[in-house]
């Protein structure tokens, strides 16, 4: 039976270089000593930033310094457990760098009370007095804001307090979901006993054999069923947390809470939801044309994935990958072309599955850090497409802190998405342009479709769950395993349409999601897809003038508000169209993809 290396067994060229934060673990411990003894320097200021603007300054400063550490600790102790989170030493070296953090959180939590509780004028007084405050003119706007939803210091302290308890939730389901659930053996395409993993599982819904595809489904579901009920709970907890915390801070819901942060409307979320449910129709004759050439009587949820064309799916080993992603990459000129060297030669890339290791992918790390990649490279198209899109987050983060402050040097999550998912359409445009066989052009604009309809449609279905669910709890509805199950189960139903038999095992999809454990997240895979969709189209029509914007996009983190970020790279996502135009997009490759089908007969 094939088995999943242990993390010692994996080639060092293929696992990202963390000695680059920490060489040492003395060093990690001589920062978290240092982190502790900033704390109740931190706390001297409280009380007294009303006194000078200089006051004011060196608060924003220290806090500053201490956040630069805090960042490094997490990161490091965070992505250890991410390598292996069987690892006890490093399950306990994240725990204590989350119990600091939220000790940090706690002694700065009445620097934004304070901020604003000060007298009227007294800022504006402060800033024309010291030239230093001058960086921080954004970020007091962006304070001022949100003054209305800053509590009192004491009452900011005790939510700070609160906040190591409200990650139990997804602390509680990271350890199931990573560490102690294990899923049975199913038979390969050749007959040989596999062992089911979460990053084989994709694997299995990609084969060419419908049996491997079906064993592989019900295996996964029928594991995790065991777990209803545990998990349901969790995923409960987790939803009565963000309204908790919306309503401690006066927002009138969760969905407003969660979006303010970004100062997004909720009308960008409501918009998204509608411009996508109107165009259902478009994503159910797409899965008409799907289950045609596969020629199914019933097409299942285990037939979503597999390729309709699969005499071009073929092995693409990494160093493959990095060279496609490479050339793909070239319309973004010589300065981000030399950037992925970078990314690649310095070792900021996690590569393959081990056991234990974290599933799925991210790109992740701190304004002090490189911003790793973790994946588990499956040897497909697919994670090319993933290996562009993460180096598209890395890269978002290396041009942010390159050119920005640390005050600035974070974009927020509504444009987090955007820079993966426009290097990805690149990768589209490039596999397209290098070939004329129009069965290989049938794959790629079907992987192009599946790239619509698992981030745009998709995740707009999580989303509409998401609203559903935190609905219910504003309204003081109960949510147990049943109900989750049939609100999930039902938009399945709604966005999949009459060609797909929907599988009720489909119904426990929500257990193994791990963005549901950080609210209203899902919806900006859908937003960014549209802002990409726009700006991809301006760089390959308009070439460099276009490319000069997107890159001061980049550069610029979280210097702005991102609905004024984005008009600047070129789109606005104050309004509609974006979404639309994106789902116009989708039309035009599904009208592409029927005339090749019907080409190809």
């Amino acid at each position: 039976m094939k088995r999943l290396p242990k993390r010692q067994e994996l080639p060092k060229e293929f696992t990202w270089d963390l000695e680059a934060i920490y060489p040492t673990q003395a060093e990690w411990e001589q920062d978290f000593a240092l982190a502790e003894s900033l704390m109740p320097k931190l706390e001297a200021y409280q009380g007294t930033l009303g006194q000078s603007a200089a006051q004011l300054l060196g608060c924003l400063q220290l806090r500053e310094k201490g956040s630069l550490i805090f960042g490094k600790l997490l990161v490091y102790a965070h992505m250890r457990q991410d390598e292996d989170n069987t690892n006890s030493f490093y399950q306990a070296l994240n725990d204590r760098a989350m119990t600091l953090a939220t000790r940090a959180q706690g002694a700065q939590a009445f620097i934004e009370p304070e901020i604003l509780a000060l007298p009227e004028g007294t800022l504006e007084r402060f800033q024309a007095e010291e030239p230093g405050l001058a960086l921080y003119a954004h970020y007091l706007d962006d304070l001022l804001r949100q003054r209305g939803n800053v509590r009192s210091a004491e009452v900011e302290q005790l939510l700070a307090q609160v906040g190591e308890i409200a990650r139990g939730p997804d602390q509680i389901f990271s350890m199931l979901n990573n560490a102690d659930i294990k899923f049975p053996a199913i038979k390969d395409e050749q007959g040989n006993e596999v062992e089911l993993t979460k990053g084989r599982y994709i694997q299995f819904m990609e084969s060419a054999d419908r049996r491997v595809r079906q064993d592989a489904f019900m295996a996964l579901y029928g594991t995790y069923r065991k777990y209803l009920h545990t998990v349901a709970a969790t995923h409960s907890a987790s939803i009565k947390k963000d309204v908790f915390f919306a309503r401690a801070r006066r927002y009138e819901s969760a969905l407003a809470g969660a979006l303010s942060g970004s100062n997004i409307p909720v009308s960008v979320y409501h918009n998204l939801l509608t411009t996508v449910n109107r165009n259902l129709p478009l994503l159910h004759r797409y899965m008409g044309l799907r289950k045609r050439l596969l020629g199914l009587e019933e097409l299942h949820m285990y037939d979503l994935y597999t390729p309709l064309v699969q005499e071009v799916s073929r092995r693409i080993e990494y160093p493959e990958a990095r060279e496609l992603v490479t050339a793909a990459l070239a319309p973004l000129g010589a300065e981000y072309q030399q950037a992925v060297q970078m990314v690649f030669e310095s070792r900021w890339i996690d590569v393959y599955e081990n056991e234990g290791k974290t599933s799925g992918a991210y790109s992740g790390g701190s304004y002090a850090t490189p911003p790793f990649v973790l994946m588990n490279y499956d040897n497909n198209l697919n994670s090319v497409f993933t290996l562009a899109h993460e180096l598209g987050h890395s890269l978002h983060s290396h041009y942010t802190r390159r050119h920005q402050p640390h005050v600035y040097g974070y974009y927020t999550l509504f444009v987090a998405e955007v820079a993966s998912t426009l290097n990805e359409a690149l990768l589209t445009h490039h596999l397209l342009q290098q070939t004329t066989d129009k069965r290989l052009q049938m794959y790629l604009i079907n992987h192009d479709l599946e790239a619509f309809r698992t981030t745009l449609y998709r995740q707009t279905m999580f989303a509409e769950y998401e609203l559903l669910v935190h609905e219910k709890v504003e309204k003081g509805e109960p949510l147990t395993a049943e109900n989750l199950c049939q609100v999930y189960y039902d938009l399945n139903v709604k966005y999949h349409g009459p060609d797909v038999a929907v599988d009720r095992d489909i119904e426990l999809e929500w257990m193994r999601i791990p963005h549901f454990y950080r609210a209203f997240y899902v919806y900006q895979y859908a937003t960014g897809l549209s802002a990409a969709t726009a700006l991809s189209q301006q760089i390959l029509q308009e070439g460099q003038p276009a490319v000069d914007r997107y890159l001061g996009f980049l550069k610029a983190g979280g210097s702005d508000y991102s609905i004024n970020l984005l008009r600047g790279a070129g789109v606005d996502m104050a309004a509609p169209e974006p979404v639309q135009q994106a789902l116009d997009q989708f039309g035009r490759l599904l009208d592409q993809m029927e005339a090749l089908a019907g080409n190809n007969g």
